[in-house]
């Protein structure tokens, strides 16, 4: 996920979350404090920014997840989400509900250096199950988005390029690449990122996928500041050429959450009591 060739202004009138700032995607990030580069910024200042950002992360969020078809047509799902930072790296929590009372989670582990596993509870399973890495970029119920898109792991690949700065939109932006190392698991060969240079966060994001080359590209709206914080009410993603979008919107929650391991169970109600 060149992402949208439209330009985007990122101050959209598109109601922002008060609460949650994301950093991807996707996807879900810690609120961060403007902090401005005065002199040309070297590559490990700005992946040590961006690192910082996730190894502080402890939030609650609620919205949905959105798939808009070609003809305009809305599947709508419920979103809680969840994440920490904790001494052997982060965990995301995703539980995403439709229509009745299925319900699917995911559980996300990320060690330190970039580590990831995934496990899944489908409608209907009586446990968790790990998610086999061949099917880490199978389809989340039919998005555009997949199991690994729900966590930023390539902050932490071993081989990263800072690229000219360029403006996304409005926005000064610098342009990290970031590609696996033998030692990465992932589905992609290539992820770049725009990220903002004044607030330290990712606007638009394109991923490679390993194999095919198929591109994907995730765009995020309604950026604002709330008492020295940056937040995301939404993240778009698209496949080039393809008329139909994922929308993760996020609607509310707390940036600072106090979570502990006992919040990441993934199981029935009755093993997360």
């Amino acid at each position: 996920m060149t992402f949208l060739r439209r330009a985007v202004a990122l101050s959209s009138s598109r109601k922002p979350c008060r609460f949650f700032s994301l950093a991807l995607l996707v996807l879900l990030s810690l609120p961060h404090s403007t902090r401005a580069f005065a002199t040309a910024p070297d590559l490990d200042t700005v992946l040590t920014g961006s690192r910082q950002r996730i190894e502080k992360l402890d939030y609650r969020a609620t919205g949905r997840l959105t798939q808009v078809g070609a003809d305009g047509k809305r599947t709508n799902y419920k979103m809680a989400a969840k994440a920490h930072w904790f001494p052997d790296g982060l965990r995301m929590l995703f539980e995403f509900a439709g229509a009745g009372s299925d319900k699917t989670s995911l559980l996300l582990r990320m060690s330190p250096n970039g580590r990831l596993t995934i496990e899944v509870m489908k409608p209907g399973d009586k446990a968790s199950s790990v998610v086999p890495f061949e099917h880490w970029s199978d389809p989340l119920l039919g998005t555009n988005f997949s199991y690994e898109d729900m966590i930023e792991n390539w902050f932490f690949w071993k081989t990263q390029e800072l690229q000219p700065s360029t403006k996304y939109g409005a926005r000064d932006c610098f342009v990290l690449k970031s590609a696996p190392g033998a030692q990465d698991k992932t589905s992609y060969d290539s992820v770049t990122s725009w990220i903002d240079q004044g607030i330290m966060l990712p606007v638009q994001v394109v991923k490679t996928l390993h194999g095919s080359g198929q591109q994907k590209q995730f765009t995020a709206f309604g950026l604002r500041q709330n008492g020295g914080m940056w937040s995301a009410s939404q993240m778009e993603a698209k496949l080039p050429g393809k008329p139909d979008s994922s929308l993760l919107v996020i609607e509310g929650g707390s940036p600072k959450a106090n979570l502990t391991a006992k919040d990441f169970v993934i199981g029935p109600p009755s093993a997360a009591k």
